[in-house]
């Protein structure tokens, strides 16, 4: 077998793989020279200098997996990949603990000045006045994301006896308090804590999840730390912030474009900056070059590989069938997830009709992923699916009824959370996927990529036309309307298709109508 690594990666991984295979170490190769080379290779691997497109695996005709010795796989073409059955390997836990450590690390410099102080004196100033810190027993850290690294971080911050609170809607409360962690909503986090930590990906649910609003709710005295993503918290406001006083002072390790030369934060002594080096660390990259050679050989010998980023081949057979149903699943997982609140601690998949006859891994993979894409950087699919429910604490449970009353097979999604249960179904009609139940009410959604307004409320006369009129209002089309509801004046869910988003001026007027019990805008 002969591997070829494309890009630098630790010494202990290139020594791992060699113990099984022939090693190639080619760095910097153009994209004409990886096509003509990799032809003759059973594995590639990378970091992220290197790229992998769908010409470079058309021509690997021998490849069997791609491994890519850290997290994103942004430089690979993991489709093209799947459709020639190549196994697509990261290791996303490499920089786990580097990545905690410097948050602590950050945390601690924040409390004690030490780079300011450290800068002062080497200018031969000796000022301690100027440099009064704080302790870190008895300060409430909140931590924003409970993932991989989130977790890390709370078990440190334990050892320093500080009081840890935790916002995650996607991990049950067993798991947090297992952490040492008491779940408490955003708005708490951000008033209640000393430091703020923050471990969430960058989605558009994430982007400026710290703004201004946000920043007038801390107190004066918080310290802000993010080793995460750039853009999670909006850095124009966290400087006005910091130099207005209503922040004490902030940690950065990650900026919106990198490499960062001239940020608005480095005009501010208040505010720490390092250049991207949470996973900087010998250990981290040995880590992550261990970790991608193990899987990378376990896949040459035929063997699962922890970490895989993409499906596996179904079979023909099981494809015609459940094929279909995919898109409908993630759809169903992605409407939950926006329509969702609370803690969640129970997923309960239900098959109904033909499908259940079949292998529903895939179908499983597709609605975990629309459920839980946006709260992790790790890809979901048929292969870690239930590791990464399983890392956070879900429990999911399949059942599968080869009888269906109402349709020809319909998929239902029920999540347990704090605030109740949540229930979303779907089914392919017409060769396009259906939403055909939340909660309670049937209904029948067709999700177009577009907009829907989804309106729980009480029934009552005008209230339709209320809603209608401030969207008219407002120029804002409705291009379709469903509505289902219990019983004449009971509860009823309304849904609407709007050819464009609302805004959140025009949601709260819609929020403010009486007897709205909750109106949510989502994307389909």
């Amino acid at each position: 077998m002969k591997v070829l690594i494309a890009d630098p990666i630790a010494q202990e991984g290139i020594e791992a793989l060699r113990a099984h295979a022939e090693v190639d170490v080619r760095i910097k190769m153009s994209p004409d020279e990886l096509i003509a080379a990799i032809g003759d290779y059973d594995a590639i691997v990378v970091r992220s200098e290197t790229k992998v497109p769908a010409e470079a695996i058309e021509a690997g005709r021998k490849l069997q997996v791609i491994g890519r010795a850290g997290v994103g796989v942004d430089n690979i073409d993991v489709k093209a990949a799947t459709s020639k059955g190549i196994m697509v390997v990261n290791a996303p836990t490499g920089n786990t603990i580097s990545a905690a450590e410097h948050t602590i690390a950050m945390m601690l410099a924040l409390a004690r000045h030490i780079p300011q102080a450290h800068s002062l004196l080497k200018t031969g100033e000796w000022r301690r006045q100027d440099f009064l810190g704080c302790e870190l027993r008895n300060k409430t850290l909140g931590i924003v994301g409970l993932g991989n690294v989130g977790s890390e971080v709370a078990r440190r911050a334990g050892g320093l006896q500080m009081r840890l609170l935790g916002y995650d809607p996607f991990v049950s409360i067993e798991y947090a308090r297992n952490l040492g962690v008491d779940l408490v909503s955003f708005e708490d986090i951000l008033k209640e804590s000393d430091f703020i930590s923050m471990h969430t990906p960058l989605t558009g649910k994430t982007k400026g999840l710290i703004g201004a609003k946000e920043l007038k709710m801390v107190k004066p005295t918080v310290r802000i730390i993010n080793c995460a993503r750039g853009g999670i918290v909006d850095e124009k406001a966290l400087y006005d912030a910091v130099e207005g006083g209503t922040a004490a002072g902030a940690a950065v390790d990650v900026f919106t474009e990198e490499p960062a030369k001239d940020s608005i934060l480095f005009k501010s002594d208040k505010i720490i900056v390092t250049p991207h080096l949470a996973a900087s660390t010998a250990e981290a990259q040995a880590g992550a070059a261990i970790d991608v050679a193990e899987q990378v050989i376990a896949v040459l010998h035929g063997e699962p590989a922890r970490y895989a980023v993409n499906t596996p081949l179904i079979s023909p057979e099981t494809l015609a069938v459940v094929g279909p149903f995919l898109a409908v699943t993630q759809q169903i997982g992605h409407l939950l997830y926006q329509l969702g609140e609370g803690q969640m601690s129970e997923i309960s998949i239900k098959y109904e009709g033909e499908i259940a006859n079949h292998d529903t891994a895939a179908l499983k993979a597709a609605l975990l992923g629309g459920l839980l894409e946006n709260i992790s950087d790790e890809r979901i699919n048929i292969v870690n699916a239930n590791i990464i429910a399983q890392r956070r604490g879900l429990k999911v449970t399949e059942h599968k009824d080869p009888n269906c009353e109402n349709y020809g097979n319909l998929i239902t999604l029920e999540v347990t959370a704090s605030t109740g249960i949540i229930t979303v179904a779907g089914t392919v009609m017409r060769g396009e996927p259906h939403i055909v139940r939340v909660n309670s009410y049937w209904i029948d959604v067709v999700p177009r990529g577009g907009y829907f307004l989804f309106s729980d409320h009480r029934d009552l006369p005008g209230l339709i036309g209320a809603v209608g009129t401030i969207l008219g209002n407002a120029d804002i089309n409705i291009s379709s309307m469903q509505l289902g509801r219990l019983e004449p004046r009971g509860r009823a869910l309304l849904v609407l298709e709007l050819d464009q988003p609302v805004d959140e001026k025009i949601l709260l007027k819609l929020q403010a109508l009486p007897e709205i019990y909750s109106m949510k805008l989502v994307k389909l």
